[in-house]
């Protein structure tokens, strides 16, 4: 999946213009960037790509998300609807703009149960935040007719699902907001980065103020430009932007690879009658960053994970015991523990968080998640395979 394992010639080369032309900062310095504008041009490239009006990008996938939630008008008082499996950024988004971070169940995409995000529903919720975790989507279709009965704004974290579709579109552009991360291990990278897109020009305008302290960009005075409204400093500089626009443009590329390999691994997989693999929701392509395989129960697939890296298959990950990636090792959300002090709003809110979800648990017990890289040989992935298939057959 990481795009950095393809990094050539193409990214030196937009990151030594940079270098040459001597501006690393996306604003100001008109005379000396010879229209050199690398943010911009990637905004345009990603705008076009993700088949959306306007695209924003930021210093990382975590500012996205802060960044569209401020957009959205999204803040005190509010909650958002967000899954128990996802990167520990999508709740510190949420708080970041005096937010509350609901979680909420998933079922056998690895994302939102439709039917738990509309039990989820309260007076104070505003947004509801799928996360297409691991690849692939949650059932847009689904959380989309919510949103629109209740009024809501869905925002899209598709931060490690670049590349996949649903319903023929691009994921992110299925919502109102979709977010990216461009960070080092993503299937593109800009080292560190990030992206929204949207077809709100209200949104696209308040993105591009607001990420950069709520300068109006109103002509070439940095020092004359006007404040409409707080923002804070989101940039991404010119250097980040180069090597992102060199990665955006492989990505057709970087799909079609992870695919090939991800195939390979699944259809080995299939040959044991004890693995079943997670639910790619109708009408959605997943970008095939990870395949994600279910085992009969908790004990057996513990085994199993042990077995992966006994018979030497690595970047294969258990959710389930992770303190990145799910609810139950969350405990500075769950106690909560800040270095500032919570609103009393947001402690009594983040209490619906201390209760089971049986749901998630039952899925994620279950559930080993194995990373598909790019630059394996064919070769490779056939001894991959080959290993996988041992290893699960060692323990079911």
């Amino acid at each position: 999946m990481p795009g950095f394992e393809l990094f050539g010639a193409e990214e030196k080369k937009e990151v030594q213009d940079v270098l040459d032309n001597g501006v690393l900062m996306r604003y100001g310095f008109d005379p000396m960037r010879n229209g050199h504008h690398k943010a911009l041009e990637l905004e345009n490239d990603l705008a076009k790509k993700m088949q959306s009006k306007y695209a924003q990008v930021v210093s990382s996938g975590t500012a996205a998300l802060t960044v569209a939630l401020a957009c959205a008008g999204i803040g005190s008082g509010d909650e958002v609807i967000m899954p128990t499996f996802t990167f520990v950024a999508s709740f510190e988004a949420i708080l970041s703009v005096g937010a509350t971070p609901i979680l909420c169940d998933i079922d056998d995409t690895l994302t939102l149960d439709p039917k738990a995000v509309e039990a989820a529903i309260t007076a104070k919720t505003k947004a509801i935040m799928p996360v297409h975790m691991c690849g692939s989507m949650a059932d847009l279709k689904a959380l989309k007719a919510i949103s629109d009965k209740h009024n809501l704004i869905l925002l899209e974290d598709a931060c490690q699902a670049i590349g996949g579709t649903y319903d023929g579109k691009p994921l992110g552009s299925y919502g109102d907001l979709g977010c990216f991360s461009f960070d080092y291990v993503k299937t593109v990278t800009c080292g560190e980065g990030g992206g929204i897109i949207t077809n709100s020009e209200t949104y696209a305008d308040r993105a591009h103020k607001y990420q950069d302290h709520g300068h109006d960009h109103i002509g070439n005075d940095r020092g004359a430009e006007t404040h409409p409204f707080l923002g804070y400093n989101y940039r991404l500089s010119e250097l980040n932007a180069a090597v992102g626009i060199a990665q955006l443009r492989k990505l057709d590329h970087t799909i079609a690879v992870q695919e090939k390999n991800y195939t390979i691994l699944r259809d080995a997989l299939s040959s044991i009658p004890e693995v079943t693999f997670r639910r790619v929701p109708e009408m959605g392509v997943e970008s095939y960053a990870f395949l994600s395989i279910f085992l009969p129960s908790e004990d057996i697939a513990r085994k199993a994970h042990k077995a992966l890296g006994a018979h030497g298959v690595d970047a294969c990950f258990y959710w389930y015991d992770n303190n990145w990636h799910y609810y139950k090792k969350w405990e500075h959300l769950l106690e909560p523990k800040s270095l500032n002090t919570l609103s009393k709003e947001i402690q009594t809110g983040l209490q619906k968080n201390n209760k089971s979800f049986d749901a998630s648990d039952a899925w994620m017990g279950r559930t080993i998640s194995c990373l598909i890289k790019l630059s394996w040989t064919e070769i490779e992935v056939k001894d991959r395979a080959s290993k996988m298939v041992d290893a699960i057959q060692s323990v079911v």
